[in-house]
């Protein structure tokens, strides 16, 4: 049998010149100015703006010849018009609603929350209110919120894409 003393005083004497890193502190982030605060809700957007505003993501996902669902909501997330387009999937009717209501109770753009859980913030994903997945945007009016729009059925760039030119016919 042979013995092992030689291998461990080797190793040992490895191990004791590694750098120490894991004692160190670790190095302070530079503080950062809080963001502005997000726009105050105003009155719910009505069904005649609604609708028009799924009238533009219907004929903008059809010059792309995309398969869309499209949810607009007011700013509790409540549904107010809905549309999906022939042969899209299923699925992207509740996607399309989830992307809507979280960008309106939120406040925020689906895709900046996207952004925030793939930059670290994970703890987003134990919300379950939450829909971080680009598709979503707050429709703004006059400086408030009156809704949101969702958009699923593409890539979320795409879906963000329609919404945006949606939001931009104003």
């Amino acid at each position: 049998m042979k013995t092992f003393a030689p291998l461990l005083a080797l190793g040992l004497a490895l191990a004791a010149t590694v750098p120490a890193t894991a004692q160190t502190a670790p190095a302070q982030a530079a503080p950062t100015a809080p963001p502005a605060p997000a726009p105050p809700y105003g009155t719910p957007i009505s069904l005649d703006a609604a609708q028009a505003l799924i009238d533009r993501a219907v004929a903008y996902g059809q010059s792309k010849g995309w398969r869309l669902a499209i949810a607009i909501v007011e700013p509790s997330g409540e549904l107010v018009a809905f549309a999906r387009m022939d042969d899209t999937q299923y699925g992207s009717i509740h996607v399309a609603q989830r992307k809507a209501e979280t960008a309106a109770r939120y406040r925020i753009t689906t895709a900046l929350m996207e952004e925030r859980v793939q930059t670290g913030r994970i703890v987003t994903l134990a919300n379950s209110e939450a829909f971080a997945i680009a598709g979503g945007i707050p429709i703004v009016v006059e400086g408030r919120i009156v809704g949101a729009i969702g958009v699923s059925g593409a890539t979320a760039a795409q879906d963000t894409e329609t919404a945006t030119a949606a939001l931009a016919a104003d």
